[in-house]
């Protein structure tokens, strides 16, 4: 029998219980919702301080020696201090004065429910150092924020934004190239190796002021696809079983109405995501590391930028992330190319 219809058979299977009960849900809290509110609100600072001791690495990563990755910058609160605290997402140096980073990092939910792009004083670009620490680095206030179109909010999709910088940094600093869609195609392989970097959270979700990588690859996004589908399957068919039973469908239908729902979800690593992790697991972006790059080497030296962290899977605890997934998911930033050249052409 298919594993999606494994779990399915046995509730069919199953008596009814006599009485089930199931917790309300709950809106969202706009204080933690998002990576800015996250950090904003002093909630990061909270669960820090309760952590429990951890590995100092972004999940299955290392330190990342000081001057590498020279392009990465970290996405801080307006206005804050310099420190883990403050900083809620990662970026890149594109050029000069222009970051590019995921949209979900700066287009926030509020509280009546609706989605509103971060004001520029909102937040403040820290570029050119692996420390977040006061005195590091230039601290740059932002002169706009430029959110593709696409992006609602609701979902990961077209998850990509640009930030443009009210000036050039101070510090040393490198541009990071992208690659266009022919070029992003052959990078969007399995096998490819890949690199991702940040500021997230590490194992028992302790946030780090030292910068981390992990090396990683890219995988198949089918297959990545198939195993979240089947993920997502195992938690609904407990509902859905419990439905069947309940109205008295027969069981026929039921696997004929439940073939209709799992031909109808959709993907969750659309054709504008790169799926990248290991097969063995246990390496992966986590919370904080959003907005950040995931880079491809290239033959002779150097590196080009694949991807940005977009999602992953969120621990079980309900803290950090998932230290087992095989997987996140990284927006494919060669997909994007015309519009990041008519953004950054339409504001000189």
């Amino acid at each position: 029998m298919p594993r999606l219809l494994t779990a399915l058979a046995f509730l069919l299977a199953t008596p009814a219980l006599a009485e089930t009960t199931f917790p309300t849900p709950t809106p969202a809290d706009p204080a933690t919702a998002s990576p800015f509110a996250y950090a904003k609100s002093g909630a990061k600072a909270a669960r820090a301080a309760e952590a429990t001791e951890a590995g100092a690495k972004v999940i299955g990563g290392e330190i990342a020696a000081e001057g590498a990755w020279p392009w990465q910058v970290a996405l801080l609160v307006g206005g804050a201090p310099v420190s883990t605290d403050a900083q809620f997402c990662g970026g890149s140096m594109v050029m000069d004065t222009w970051v590019l980073t995921a949209a979900h990092c700066v287009h926030m939910p509020q509280e009546d429910g609706s989605f509103a792009d971060l004001r520029p004083d909102e937040v403040a670009i820290l570029v050119g150092t692996n420390t977040l620490t006061e005195g590091s680095g230039d601290l740059i206030p932002v002169q706009a924020i430029f959110r593709h179109p696409s992006y609602t909010g609701t979902q990961f999709d077209f998850d990509i934004a640009l930030i443009k910088l009210s000036r050039a940094p101070q510090v040393p600093f490198q541009t990071i190239e992208v690659p266009d869609a022919e070029y992003g195609d052959l990078l969007n392989q399995q096998g490819v190796t890949t690199i991702v970097t940040g500021w997230g959270l590490t194992e028992g979700a302790q946030p780090t002021p030292k910068l981390r990588q992990a090396q990683i690859q890219v995988l198949d996004r089918a297959l990545c696809n198939q195993a979240m589908l089947e993920a997502r399957a195992e938690d609904a068919a407990g509902g859905f079983g419990y439905a069947v039973q309940t109205l008295g469908v027969a069981e026929q239908d039921a696997y004929a109405i439940w073939d209709e729902l799992i031909a109808r979800a959709p993907e969750s690593v659309s054709e504008n995501m790169i799926c990248s992790g290991t097969f063995e697991g246990g390496k992966t972006s986590c919370n904080g590391d959003s907005g950040g790059p995931l880079v491809v080497p290239v033959e002779g030296g150097g590196y080009i930028q694949a991807g940005i962290v977009s999602w992953g899977l969120s621990a079980t605890s309900g803290y950090g992330c998932e230290e087992t997934a095989l997987f996140s998911a990284y927006t494919n930033i060669s997909k994007f190319v015309p519009w990041l050249n008519e953004v950054i052409a339409g504001n000189p």
